[in-house]
C-alpha cells in the first residue's frame, strides 16, 4: 500500500478531476463517491470548491489551498471491497494521518499533526484506465474548522508512513516489502533479456524488457545520451544501480555484461574500454554572464528533497518547494503525459546539472540563440524555474494526455 499528499493552488481543477468532471479523465464511469467531510450532501465539483472557499476566506490567505491525497492499496488486498470497505479503509488512514508529528534530528518538531478531520474534503474511488487497479482520491481544504492551518512541510512523507502504519495494522505487505520480494525476478527477467539478444543493442533490450510487463524510463542527458533507466512494474520502481550484481546491469554496464553473457566457452570476454571522458569540474557550471548556480546539496527550511538519476546513480537534491510549484504547474500530470521526464530534465537544468546549450531563453520574439544559457544575475528563482521548464518542453516536447471529453 502507498499513499501521495501535495498541497497544491490549483484546487478547482483537482476536484474536477476527481470527482469525474474533468475533460482529462478517461473513464468518468469508473469513479464512485465515497464520502464527503464537513459538506453539505449532493454537492457538484463547483459547489465543493464555493464550499471551501468560504472557510478559505475567513483566514488568512494561503497559497496553496488544497491539500490532494492518493490511497493505493495493492489490488489482492481489495478485490472484494464494497464501498463501506473502501470508507473504512479511508477513516484508517486519516486516522495515521492526522496522527503524525514530523521531527527534525534533534527530536524537535517542525510539522505538526494535522486535522484533515476537521476539515472540508471529498473522497472518490477511481478505476485505473487499463488495469481497472481501484485507488482513493481526496481533496482537503488546508484550513480546517477552527481557521487553522493544516501544516503542509514534508506532506509526502507523513502520507507515506500513514500508509504503512495501516497496512501493518492490517497485515498488510508493504510497497517496500514487496519490492524487496520481486527484485530477483527483475534480475532474473534483465539477465534473460540480455542472453536472448544476439548482438547488442539497447533498443533491444528495451523491447524485450517491455514485453515482460515492465514499463522502462530512459534517463538521458541534454545530448540525448542514456545515463541510466528505471524499471516499474505496479507500484514498484527498480534503478539500475540496484540490479544485477556489483551493479553490472547500469546503463554504462549492460554491453560489458553482455559480452560476458555470450563469451565463447572457455574464453574470457575482452573487456572494452571506457570512452575517454572530459573530467567533469567540481565548481557548479556557470556561464559567461550569468549569476552562479547554488549546489542544493544541503537543506534548507523551505525546501524538499528531490532524486536525479543518472548513470545508475541517484542523486539527492534540495529543491525549494516553491521551484517544485512552478514545475507541478508547467507539467500537469493530468494534462502532460511525459511529466515525470520533463520535471527531471528541468530540475537538472535548475541545479546546473545540465545545460542547454545556447539555447533559446523564451520570452517572446526572436531567437536568443547566441546568449550563454544560464541563471541571469537580475533573475529570481521563479523566473529562472520557468525559463527551466521553457527549456526542457523544448528539449523533449510535451506529449498531452487523451481521452474521452465530456
Amino acid at each position: 500500500m502507498i499513499a501521495k499528499a501535495k498541497s497544491i493552488s490549483h484546487g478547482i481543477n483537482d476536484i474536477r478531476y476527481i470527482t469525474g468532471e474533468s475533460r482529462n479523465k478517461k473513464h468518468p464511469e469508473r469513479i464512485y463517491h465515497v464520502k464527503d467531510n464537513l459538506l453539505p450532501p449532493g454537492l457538484d465539483a463547483t459547489g465543493i470548491w464555493d464550499s471551501m472557499r468560504l472557510t478559505l476566506a475567513k483566514s488568512r490567505r494561503v497559497k496553496n489551498s488544497v491539500i490532494r491525497i492518493e490511497v493505493s492499496p495493492a489490488p489482492e488486498h481489495t478485490k472484494d471491497f464494497t464501498i463501506d470497505d473502501w470508507r473504512k479503509l479511508w477513516d484508517d488512514f486519516i486516522d495515521e494521518f492526522d496522527n503524525i508529528e514530523l521531527c527534525d534530528k534533534n527530536g524537535r518538531t517542525y510539522s505538526p499533526k494535522t486535522n484533515l478531520r476537521g476539515s472540508k474534503g471529498s473522497i472518490w474511488l477511481h478505476e485505473e484506465s487499463e488495469s481497472g487497479v481501484p485507488h482513493l482520491h481526496g481533496a482537503f481544504c488546508r484550513i480546517d474548522g477552527q481557521g487553522r492551518v493544516n501544516n503542509d512541510h514534508d506532506i509526502h512523507l507523513r502520507a507515506q508512513r500513514a500508509a504503512e502504519r495501516v497496512a501493518l495494522k492490517r497485515g498488510w505487505t508493504t510497497a517496500a516489502e514487496v519490492r524487496d520480494t520481486n527484485i530477483g525476478q527483475v534480475n532474473r527477467d534483465c539477465m534473460e533479456a540480455l542472453q536472448s539478444l544476439e548482438s547488442w543493442s539497447w533498443d533491444g533490450y528495451a523491447a524485450i524488457l517491455r514485453s515482460k510487463g515492465y514499463d522502462l524510463w530512459e534517463l538521458k542527458d541534454n545530448r540525448k545520451v542514456l545515463r541510466g533507466y528505471v524499471l516499474k512494474k505496479g507500484n514498484a520502481r527498480y534503478k539500475a544501480s540496484e540490479l544485477g550484481r556489483g551493479r553490472n546491469l547500469m546503463a554504462s554496464r549492460l554491453e560489458s555484461t553482455w559480452r560476458k553473457l555470450h563469451a565463447a566457452p572457455g574464453t574470457k570476454a575482452v573487456p572494452t574500454p571506457p570512452a575517454a571522458r572530459k573530467p567533469v569540474p567540481a565548481a557548479p557550471f556557470r556561464a559567461q554572464g550569468t549569476a552562479p548556480v547554488p549546489r542544493y546539496t544541503d537543506y534548507r527550511p523551505g525546501t524538499i528533497p528531490y532524486r536525479i538519476d543518472i548513470d545508475g546513480e541517484s542523486l539527492r537534491r534540495f529543491i525549494p518547494e516553491r521551484v517544485m510549484e512552478v514545475f507541478d504547474d508547467e507539467f500537469d500530470y493530468r494534462e502532460v503525459a511525459n511529466h515525470k521526464e520533463l520535471t527531471n530534465l528541468a530540475v537538472s537544468l535548475f541545479i546546473g546539472m545540465m545545460s542547454a546549450q545556447a539555447a533559446p531563453s523564451g520570452g517572446g520574439g526572436g531567437s536568443t540563440g547566441d546568449m550563454p544559457w544560464g541563471r541571469r544575475e537580475d533573475e529570481d528563482e521563479r523566473e529562472w524555474a520557468r525559463r527551466c521548464a521553457r527549456e526542457a518542453a523544448r528539449m523533449l516536447g510535451r506529449k498531452p494526455k487523451t481521452g474521452q471529453k465530456r
